[in-house]
């Protein structure tokens, strides 16, 4: 008796949890990824929000749980806060045949495997973008700017925090090499907008780069006789309710447990359940996504007036945290 093989397209935090899952389901697993190690001081780097369920999926799967607990900082606090620009506040050439049982396209909003079995499925360009970079203060804890942007946001670190200013976006995207005049404006907008504290981290930041925003339109099916699609892959998703990461490893915990239920020699079984476990949350949350998007841009929702951050109450406020989102506290039977 063999164990079955996965092949898991994509190394990233949906294939690695998933190559993890499997395992623990009794399967061999084969993760191919295109990057030749692990991104050292990468430019694009940026911190994952875990939600509990995630929390307690990543823990389960480590020898040592608190690994998990020591790099990571509690985020008790959601915040949007309005911002008024008059004020100014606020590869290889080698080819390798790898035989298995199961593919599981882990390989991102640009799958390559999703094109294969939907060639007419389309990334949705939700019309605007995002700045990006990273700021390294490591030789220097104590400049200027830092104390500065310390002071004027003293909570910074204990919560997600989004300025909403007018015509501004902060927070799956492509990413875009940015010429010498585009940054130049992004600088003279952050002066006009934000902070002087903040404008001035953005100043100082090398090397900014633009994300453009994508989603897609909900699939409604996400495998094909042995292959499956997870993560990103299967739902790519607006960042604004942080939900990509959370999403993924949900993915892989449901599909390593369904794996596990039905046995290899039923695999199209474990398949069809996990679908259909999986697609009513993720359509939900990348449409839910997509509109907490449009609200915060101010741009028009068929039910309500724009929302402009300086006037709205509390209960237009409402829509935009965390908790609302569908879901948001759910955990599958499958993992209960």
């Amino acid at each position: 008796m063999r164990k079955p093989k996965a092949i898991i397209v994509g190394g990233s935090i949906a294939g690695i949890s998933c190559a993890k899952a499997l395992i623990l389901a009794g399967w061999d697993v084969v993760v191919i990824e295109k990057t030749r190690g692990p991104p050292i001081g990468n430019p694009t780097g940026a911190g994952i929000a875990l939600n509990p369920l995630s929390q307690k999926m990543v823990k389960s799967w480590l020898h040592q749980p608190d690994l998990l607990h020591n790099i990571t900082l509690p985020l008790t606090i959601g915040q949007n806060r309005a911002v008024d620009r008059e004020k100014n506040i606020c590869g290889t050439d080698e080819i390798i045949d790898v035989v298995g049982d199961l593919l599981v396209a882990a390989d991102g909003s640009c799958s390559s495997v999703r094109q294969t079995f939907l060639p007419d499925s389309k990334l949705r360009y939700t019309g605007y973008c995002a700045w990006r970079g990273v700021f390294d203060f490591s030789e220097n804890e104590n400049s200027e700017t830092i104390q500065g942007i310390r002071k004027a946001y003293p909570e910074l670190g204990n919560g997600v925090h989004v300025d909403l200013g007018p015509g501004t976006h902060t927070g799956d995207s492509a990413t875009m090499k940015v010429s010498s005049d585009m940054i130049k404006k992004m600088h003279q907008e952050a002066e006009k907008i934000w902070v002087p504290e903040f404008a001035r981290v953005i100043k100082e930041t090398k090397e900014p780069f633009l994300n453009l925003m994508y989603d897609c339109d909900p699939l409604t099916q996400i495998y094909w006789d042995n292959v499956v699609l997870i993560g990103d892959a299967a739902h790519p998703i607006t960042p604004h309710c942080a939900r990509s990461t959370n999403m993924a490893i949900a993915d892989a915990a449901v599909l390593g447990k369904c794996l596990e239920r039905w046995g290899p020699e039923n695999l199209h079984s474990a398949l069809e359940e996990h679908q259909s476990v999986r697609l009513p949350v993720t359509t939900k949350q990348v449409l839910h996504s997509r509109r907490v998007g449009q609200i915060k841009l101010g741009l028009p929702t068929p039910d309500r007036e724009p929302f402009d951050p300086n006037t709205a109450s509390p209960e237009d406020c409402e829509i935009l945290k965390q908790r609302r989102l569908p879901f948001f506290d759910d955990v599958p039977s499958i993992l209960e």
